[in-house]
């Protein structure tokens, strides 16, 4: 009985033991890849961004390309512009205009028609904290685990689960080398198809704005969509009209 006792207790102290290193390692990830993107100090004094590019997006009809434009500010607010003439597709131009004020979310859509942002869509835009929710996961409420090692390519790369009180878990892939996120994958529901859809996002074309660190080349892959974006402009603490993020008034 003693035996079967010291063996439990053990087992006991070495599994807290294991879980207490992994819980490190996984934070120690987290402090390397804020390191990798520029360091905290550097990041702290982004407050607002925008950036312009080309988006591409794989249809049956062919690679049909268009503008984005994308607005970001402390803590969470967000703009996304997107222009695509749809024509080969015969549906005309699409407009996508995107918004986030930190509380409520509005997409103007000329193909689907306007509508308010909700549910699991909306939760996900709150947990999008700007310039990276690495830098404050832990105020937000949110829990970072670490989840072995997966290739991204031919590379190694740490898998940090990213679990948010509200909203879809992020599994992203920090590259072992050099510690930048160079993938994430998230499922997301989407009303407009009724059923939750996983997307895969890749980043490469790292360059440094401001003594932060940016991908430059954005590729996203699901069941529905395929796009890829082409960075051509990256400005930082621009003035940005607040109005930009709501929902215009009608």
């Amino acid at each position: 009985m003693r035996t079967w006792s010291r063996r439990l207790v053990a087992a006991l102290i070495l599994a807290a033991w294991a879980q207490a290193a992994s819980a490190q390692t996984a934070n120690d990830i987290v402090e390397r890849a804020l390191t990798a993107m520029g360091g905290r100090a550097a990041l702290g004094k982004i407050k607002s961004r925008s950036a312009t590019g080309t988006i591409t997006l794989s249809t049956p009809a062919g690679e049909l390309p268009g503008s984005i434009e994308t607005l970001n500010a402390v803590p969470n607010k967000s703009r996304t512009l997107i222009k695509v003439d749809l024509s080969p597709l015969g549906a005309g131009m699409l407009v996508l205009d995107q918004r986030f004020n930190g509380i409520a979310g509005y997409a103007l859509d000329s193909l689907q028609g306007n509508r308010d942002i909700t549910g699991n869509q909306l939760d996900n835009m709150t947990n999008a904290s700007f310039p990276t929710p690495l830098l404050n996961y832990k105020e937000l409420g949110a829990t970072i685990a670490l989840a072995g090692k997966e290739k991204v390519g031919d590379r190694d790369a740490y898998v940090l689960v990213f679990e948010p009180v509200t909203g879809s878990v992020i599994r992203d892939f920090i590259d072992a080398e050099t510690y930048m996120v160079v993938k994430a994958v998230v499922k997301v529901d989407v009303p407009q198809l009724g059923r939750e859809v996983e997307q895969t996002v890749e980043f490469s074309d790292f360059r440094t704005i401001d003594g932060v660190k940016i991908a430059f080349k954005v590729r996203a892959t699901s069941a529905v969509q395929n796009y890829s974006v082409d960075v051509a402009k990256v400005e930082h603490n621009v003035p940005i009209d607040e109005k930009l993020f709501s929902k215009p008034p009608q």
